[in-house]
């Protein structure tokens, strides 16, 4: 071990060598580099780890582990940090800035308690392409609007090249064995290459052979269209810098249109960072009087991909086996958990925290409100996606139901996303008894959406 002080480079949502600027910087100062990772149980609160990705995480810390020697501790960041100052005289430290309620807190605090040791602290933007309070509208305000905000941060983002890995002697410290995970995320990592290499062979493939068509064919739950970056740019795999420089002439409908689903991810954080209580409460302060029913039987049957509506079901299920779901079909569960069983959506996104390997707390809690109707620039109140029409309209052939829902494997593409309208005994000659082997409907959507419209017209103002 050298008997250098080392620069510490404090990993957060940034785990990558490449195009990561407190690295790169850290690696110019000379010194070997102490690379740190905290689990952080104290400031999360609520927010802590879901169970999903925490099998991720533990898969990418021993994937990183075999490029740079990680020192992994789990507690308080400010005790953990003590810890480490004490036992290498580490005088500097460098992170990449996060930006969620918690994690400002938690740097702010641990920045005053490192000024007060006499280390010197330094940030940079690794996980944005504009900082948040980068962009305003003309009277110097948050934007609401995403359109008026994307239009504006195009023009100001001029992100340069991507770092590469930078050449630096690394200092060992010995740290902690980890364990994590529920073992009912194991299951999901079967679906996933995790790291930096993943990340990096994902984009290629999508650029290679979707992005042209991403537009018209982003849509499909069925096709293999979307470029499943969300879970590598959260965990920090991939940085949106290195993504905007590969994308292919944006001026064409497939590549801007994959640009400005960017775009959503960088007005969330913006959302976010202005408006703090977005996870927690309606952006739109109206909402806090609507009527929600809260059944918890409904919960669990949605939970479970059990509602006898098969776009639904199939959605639920590809989220509980593989940590993902498609964004289209992400949209249309949403719609069904809060306008047709009226179930809070914050209870939604709870469960997404849980279960999905690209949990962001800025893109759940902006996306949940804008489904609910909630949200900054969200869905009309009366937009309520009718599941049956969704699923023929994205999942024509019923491909995508049938994969995830293998009980409705036999039933042709007329009757798979409404298989209690087909004669009883065609039904059964297929495979399928509702209420024994699938469920019956457990709400009329008609009537479902009759009545969230009726609770919306009350809060009007």
């Amino acid at each position: 071990m050298s008997k250098q002080r080392p620069v510490i480079v404090y990993f957060r949502q940034d785990l990558r060598l490449r195009d990561n600027p407190a690295l790169f910087e850290a690696a110019k100062d000379g010194a070997p580099i102490l690379p740190l990772y905290i689990i952080d149980t104290h400031y999360p609160g609520p927010w802590k780890m879901g169970g999903a990705q925490q099998a991720w995480l533990a898969s990418c810390l021993k994937e990183i582990r075999k490029e740079l020697p990680l020192a992994v501790f789990t507690g308080n960041p400010i005790e953990i940090f003590k810890q480490v100052l004490n036992k290498t005289g580490a005088q500097r430290v460098f992170w990449n800035r996060c930006y969620e309620p918690f994690a400002r807190k938690r740097d702010r605090d641990l920045e005053r308690f490192l000024e007060s040791e006499d280390v010197e602290v330094k940030s940079f933007n690794g996980s944005l392409l504009i900082e948040p309070w980068e962009v305003s509208t003309k009277k110097g305000t948050p934007f609401k609007v995403f359109t008026q905000f994307w239009k504006t941060s195009v023009e100001l983002i001029e992100p340069d090249k991507p770092l590469p890995a930078p050449e630096a002697d690394y200092f060992n410290l010995k740290s902690e064995t980890f364990e994590f995970s529920p073992k009912w995320g194991e299951k999901i990592l079967n679906h996933w290459e995790v790291g930096e290499s993943g990340a990096k062979k994902l984009l290629d493939r999508f650029l290679k052979d979707a992005v042209d068509d991403y537009k018209s064919a982003r849509d499909l739950p069925a096709e293999d269209n979307t470029s499943r970056l969300s879970p590598y740019l959260h965990f920090g795999h991939i940085s949106p810098r290195q993504i905007w420089n590969k994308i292919p002439d944006r001026r064409k409908p497939g590549p801007n249109h994959f640009a400005s689903e960017l775009g959503w991810r960088e007005f969330s954080y913006h959302l976010l960072w202005h408006f703090p209580h977005l996870p927690e409460r309606p952006f739109v302060e109206k909402f806090t009087d609507f009527k929600w029913d809260n059944k918890t039987k409904d919960l669990k049957l949605w939970k479970k991909g059990m509602t006898g509506y098969p776009i639904v079901d199939a959605g639920m299920r590809q989220l509980w086996e593989t940590g993902w779901m498609h964004n289209r079909v992400r949209m249309i569960v949403a719609s069904f958990l809060t306008k047709d069983l009226f179930v809070h959506w914050k209870k939604g996104e709870e469960w997404f925290w849980d279960t999905l390997v690209d949990a962001d707390l800025a893109s759940n809690s902006a996306s949940w409100q804008w489904v609910a109707g909630s949200g900054a620039d969200a869905a009309p109140y009366f937009r309520v996606f009718n599941p049956v029409l969704q699923g023929e309209k994205f999942d024509p052939e019923g491909s995508y139901v049938k994969k995830w829902i293998p009980e409705l494997q036999d039933v042709p593409a007329k009757w798979v996303h409404k298989p209690w309208e087909a004669p009883g005994l065609e039904l059964r000659s297929w495979g399928v008894t509702l209420g024994d082997n699938y469920p019956h409907p457990i709400v009329e959507h008609k009537a479902a959406r009759e009545e969230a419209l009726r609770r919306f017209e009350q809060i009007k103002s």
